[in-house]
């Protein structure tokens, strides 16, 4: 019986030309498999080490990811430049909606942070913190947050607009348009304009912040256009006996050194309707009414809200048409005028 350990095998005599029978072990066998393995496997890493370090080549696995690492990099290049566009608009948008929208309406712009969309120090991005500060991933994931809260801003901005626009129709009766008194020349006189002048009583140069009637105690002052009274003050300097009023769309009334006040805070008051009495009330140097106009919190000029031209007989008529409807019953029943 032939021994299994043993495997045979034809071999060429030179001498006979026969193929005479060669035994061989079977461990020797293993052996030359063992040795063609380790060989191949050396000759693997001796290729790997001159492709990688010798000629510069790089593995298959990275050379797909390098290929798939680029196509990522070019589709965040084009949303780049796509953001560039959609920035640009926003910003157009952004000016056109201060200058001209909301400044129709008398509204504040909106602060450069708050459309910068500024998150007041918090790192909002802290899973990006092992990314570098210039790498295009990191750049892209935080200008396309801080555009969407751009657009956000815009938009709600936009909804303001439009709310404050539906009342468009009140803003003709609200905007400040006529003399806080009846335009009876021979019952006032025009004392002090807008600008800067020598204070009455220090003598130095100051800016006068209103418009100042002279006239005699008691004369009836009117609410130049609709409002709501924000403040009654009763002080013994500055202002003295005065009224604020709120009238909307960015524009704000006052009227200072009255003898009596007719009016609280939080009432509705229309144009024309009466709210007190000119006086000598606080810091003044003789009887009379200081008027001021306040455009998104800043002082005007007055006198471009009013012409002292206005024929009497049509302003006692606007006035006596108030009283009528007036549902105030503080200021329904007083005079209206001094003719």
């Amino acid at each position: 019986m032939r021994n299994m350990s043993e495997f045979k095998r034809y071999k060429l005599n030179p001498e006979t030309l026969l193929y005479e029978i060669e035994k061989v072990s079977a461990s020797s066998r293993v052996m030359k498999i063992v040795m063609l393995v380790c060989s191949s496997v050396a000759l693997s890493c001796v290729y790997f080490w001159l492709a990688t370090s010798v000629f510069g080549l790089e593995l298959p696995k990275t050379v797909l990811l390098k290929k798939a690492n680029a196509r990522w990099i070019s589709r965040m290049e084009l949303m780049n430049r796509q953001m560039d566009i959609y920035d640009a608009s926003l910003d157009g948008l952004g000016i056109r909606d201060d200058e001209i929208y909301r400044n129709i309406f008398g509204m504040n712009s909106i602060p450069a942070e708050v459309r910068n969309a500024g998150f007041g120090g918090v790192n909002r991005y802290e899973f990006l913190d092992a990314i570098p500060d210039n790498s295009i991933l990191k750049r892209t994931t935080v200008r396309l947050d801080v555009l969407t809260k751009k657009t956000y801003v815009q938009s709600k901005s936009f909804d303001e607009v439009e709310a404050l626009s539906k009342k468009a129709g009140d803003m003709a009766s609200c905007i400040p348009a006529v003399p806080p008194i009846a335009p009876d020349a021979s019952k006032y006189r025009m004392s002090s304009s807008f600008g800067y002048r020598s204070d009455p009583i220090t003598g130095v140069s100051k800016m006068h912040t209103g418009f100042d009637f002279a006239c005699k105690p008691g004369y009836p002052v009117y609410a130049t256009g609709e409002g709501t009274v924000e403040s009654v003050n009763f002080d013994l300097f500055g202002y003295g006996n005065s009224v604020l009023i709120d009238h909307g769309f960015g524009y704000k009334t006052r009227y200072a050194h009255l003898k009596v006040v007719y009016v609280v805070e939080g009432m509705k008051l229309k144009r024309g309707e009466c709210l007190g009495e000119t006086g000598n009330s606080g810091r003044s140097t003789g009887p009379h009414l200081h008027y001021e106009v306040m455009y998104r919190g800043k002082f005007v000029n007055p006198y471009n809200y009013f012409d002292m031209t206005m024929p009497l007989d049509e302003y006692e008529s606007m006035v006596g048409k108030v009283a009528a409807e007036s549902d105030n019953i503080m200021t329904a029943g007083f005079p209206r005028s001094f003719r």
